[in-house]
């Protein structure tokens, strides 16, 4: 759980590199608000970069308010509320959000982002 409380909180200091460097050089990130096409899945240290650069190119505000962690073993589940505002929309979004983030070898193989704290725990065969 460390491992992903210490990459959200980089990316959250809009420290890349130091978010990256607990990302496998294989790591994948499916992101359902951010970075493009709802559905589109960023593979490898490049793909997170360029994810990075686009998601701060549209949006001006963006950050992670976490309310919760739990431990799976190789997962981690994280619950909160993402907010962000659009950079020349200036639409603001507030709402939930939940992670399944996998890990490997002591770095972070998969992100995957949901709209809700049901679809992740859903999405991690769980149930409320």
């Amino acid at each position: 759980m460390d491992l992903v409380r210490r990459v959200f909180d980089a990316f959250d200091r809009g420290d890349q590199e130091e978010a990256l460097s607990y990302a496998d050089p294989e790591a994948e990130l499916h992101s359902a608000v951010i970075g493009g096409a709802e559905g589109k899945v960023y593979r490898g240290h490049q793909d997170l970069r360029r994810w990075y650069a686009e998601t701060f190119e549209s949006f001006e505000e963006l950050r992670f308010e976490w309310s919760e962690f739990r431990d799976l073993g190789n997962r981690v589940l994280a619950f909160g509320r993402i907010k962000l505002r659009g950079r020349e929309s200036g639409v603001e979004l507030d709402s939930a959000t939940g992670w399944i983030a996998t890990v490997r070898h002591g770095k972070m193989l998969k992100a995957e982002g949901f709209l809700s704290k049901a679809e992740a725990l859903e999405a991690a065969g769980l149930r409320e």
